[in-house]
C-alpha cells in the first residue's frame, strides 16, 4: 500500500487518467461530483480582489464555481504536479480569458507560493491520495500560505457509514468503475485505484483530526449521506 502514496506513482496515475478523468468522475458519481465541487466552493466566501489557490487543480473542474463570484480583481492560482493535467489546465484556461489565472506545475509540498499571501484555498477530490504524514504536511502548507483569517474548503469522495449504502457504493467503486476504465482507457486497473484510494481514505474525519492540530478553526462536513465528506476552516490570528 505504501507505493500508492508515492508522488511518482500518483503523478503517473493521473497522467494516464487525464484524457477521461473528468467524464468518468461525472458518470461514476451520477453527476454528483459537479454538485459536490460547487458546494465545496460555496462553503467559503469569495470576496472581490481575493487570491484563491486551487490545490491539485486537475482538469480545473472547480474553476467555474470559483470564478463565478470572484470578481475581475481576484486572482486564481491552479497548482498540480501531473504534467498531463497541467497541459489540460492550460487549454481550459482559454475558456476564462477575462480572469486572472496562474498555473503552477508544482508539488503541493514544495511550491513557490509565498507565506501568508493567499485569501482562500480550495481542493476538490485530491485528499485521498495522501497518507497521514502527507496530510500533516498539507495542513502545514495551507497554514503557511494562508493570510490570518484566510479560509479553506477541502472535499473528497468517501465511504458512507450506513451499511447498506456503503456496501452498494463500494461495490460500484471497486467493480463497476474499472469496467468504465476499460471502456475509456482500455485498462481497468487504472480506475480500479479510485476504489482502493477511497476505501483506504474512509472519510474526512481523519483529515479533520490532523488539521485540528494546526492554528485553524475547522468544521467537518458530509455530503449526500457521507458519499463525500470534507472540512472547511479559517486560519486563526497569532
Amino acid at each position: 500500500m505504501k507505493e500508492i502514496y508515492d508522488p511518482k506513482f500518483v503523478e503517473k496515475l493521473f497522467d494516464k487518467m487525464s484524457s477521461s478523468y473528468s467524464r468518468v468522475n461525472y458518470i461514476t458519481s451520477f453527476g454528483f461530483s459537479e454538485r459536490w465541487r460547487r458546494k465545496c466552493v460555496e462553503e467559503i466566501k469569495i470576496k472581490e480582489g481575493s487570491i484563491i489557490v486551487d490545490l491539485m487543480t486537475g482538469m480545473v473542474e472547480c474553476w467555474k464555481f470559483i470564478l463565478k463570484n470572484s470578481g475581475d480583481n481576484s486572482k486564481l492560482i491552479g497548482l498540480d504536479f501531473s504534467t498531463e493535467m497541467i497541459n489540460r489546465a492550460e487549454l481550459n484556461k482559454l475558456k476564462f480569458k477575462n480572469s486572472k489565472i496562474e498555473i503552477l506545475k508544482e508539488n503541493v509540498f514544495d511550491n513557490s507560493i509565498s507565506d501568508e499571501t493567499v485569501d482562500l484555498v480550495i481542493s476538490g477530490f485530491g485528499l485521498k491520495t495522501f497518507n497521514n504524514e502527507q496530510l500533516r504536511k498539507l495542513s502545514i502548507e495551507i497554514e503557511r500560505i494562508l493570510k490570518p483569517n484566510g479560509e479553506f474548503s477541502l472535499i473528497d469522495v468517501s465511504v458512507p457509514e450506513n451499511k447498506s449504502l456503503r456496501s452498494m457504493y463500494m461495490f460500484y467503486l471497486k467493480n463497476i468503475i474499472p469496467v468504465l476504465g476499460k471502456l475509456f482507457l482500455g485498462n481497468p486497473n487504472t480506475y480500479k485505484m479510485l476504489g482502493i484510494y477511497t476505501e483506504a481514505y474512509g472519510n474526512s474525519k481523519n483529515v479533520f483530526k490532523i488539521f485540528n492540530e494546526r492554528k485553524f478553526q475547522i468544521e467537518y462536513i458530509e455530503y449526500f449521506f457521507g458519499c463525500a465528506t470534507g472540512i472547511k476552516g479559517k486560519k486563526l490570528k497569532n
